[in-house]
């Protein structure tokens, strides 16, 4: 008996979806990145969607987007990291004082920052896994130590970062492309390849929908949960070496008052990530620290008041967050 006509008949535009991941709220990301680009285009004149302005937003976005892409994956599995903040000025500053100048110690500096990092991500999970600590408490707490490291022992600590290692910030490739941009596109890319294409990804995604489910499948969620804080401090690394090849030297400000914990937070769920874990993906994350990194600079463009800026920028995750949340809720009830 041959088959109805409607599964003979693929949709290229589902299929392609399907394959990135991207659900309805990940895909609805992307149209109000778009819908909100094109409010900037009109109120702040045709220079907003220029060729320029564009390179600016996507190279203010990439700090935001590497961290973001690993808070991605400890969400997805059900958990959470509030430390990367301090962890991106601990790594800053240590490798920073490391490389002192001097293009030798360029590998090492590079190295003793993703060491740290690696550390700091083993530590988180295995306080939430073996320590069965909350996830907020465990990693505020870990947070909360790297601050006290960095108002004393690492406070008198100087260093700068030669200009071949600036190059990764302000250098670009074919005359155009930025470095930094391709160095979130590889972030990207991993961290897609980690969560679709491997079998990690599948059981991070199990883990984060039922751990108790996981369990009886033969998942050992202990495991993924650590893989996932790992991979999250070590993007948070990166993102302190990044921080520090656009300002040529490390400071103990440089994360916190980024505020990369809670604004990588916001551009996960604002991507359509669930909270709560078990759904989403870093394709609507890309799409969250982009819509962010725009409306910086659309307010910026227009002048508007700092404080104001905050409130509003508060005010669209809220309602981006609650009409993803009320798009889900329809949505179970009509699978029910």
């Amino acid at each position: 008996m041959s088959s109805p006509p409607q599964e003979r008949t693929a949709n290229p535009a589902r299929s392609l979806l399907a394959k990135f991941d991207l659900t309805d709220m990940q895909s609805g990301v992307w149209l109000v990145l778009l819908a909100v680009m094109a409010v900037g285009w009109i109120l702040a004149g045709p220079n907003f969607v220029g060729g320029g302005n564009l390179t600016n937003i996507a190279v203010r976005a990439v700090p935001l987007g590497i961290v973001a892409m690993g808070q991605t994956l400890v969400i997805l599995g059900g958990s959470l990291d509030l430390s990367v903040a301090y962890l991106i000025s601990v790594v800053a500053v240590l490798s920073a004082f490391v490389m002192d100048g001097d293009p030798a110690n360029i590998p090492l500096a590079i190295a003793v920052g993703l060491a740290v990092g690696v550390g700091v991500g083993l530590v988180n999970g295995l306080l939430v896994t073996k320590g069965r600590a909350n996830p907020l408490i465990a990693t505020l707490g870990t947070g909360l130590v790297m601050k006290g490291l960095l108002s004393s022992r690492f406070a008198a600590q100087t260093g700068s970062a030669p200009r071949e290692f600036q190059l990764l910030g302000y250098g670009r490739v074919w005359g155009f492309m930025p470095l930094s941009i391709l160095l979130l596109l590889a972030v990207f890319a991993i961290a897609w390849w980690l969560t679709r294409g491997t079998r990690f990804g599948s059981h991070l995604y199990a883990v984060g929908g039922s751990k108790e489910i996981a369990r009886l499948s033969g998942v050992r969620d202990d495991r993924v949960i650590i893989g996932a804080h790992v991979w999250c401090s070590l993007t948070a690394a990166m993102t302190g070496l990044f921080l520090v090849a656009r300002l040529g030297a490390g400071a103990p400000w440089i994360g916190p008052d980024g505020i990369y914990d809670l604004e990588s937070i916001a551009a996960v769920v604002v991507g359509g990530t669930a909270l709560l874990g078990g759904r989403g993906g870093v394709p609507g994350t890309l799409a969250g620290a982009l819509l962010l990194a725009v409306l910086d600079n659309m307010f910026n463009a227009l002048q508007v008041d700092g404080f104001l800026k905050s409130v509003l920028r508060g005010v669209i995750i809220i309602a981006a967050v609650a009409s993803y949340a009320l798009r889900s809720k329809r949505k179970d009830v009509d699978i029910a």
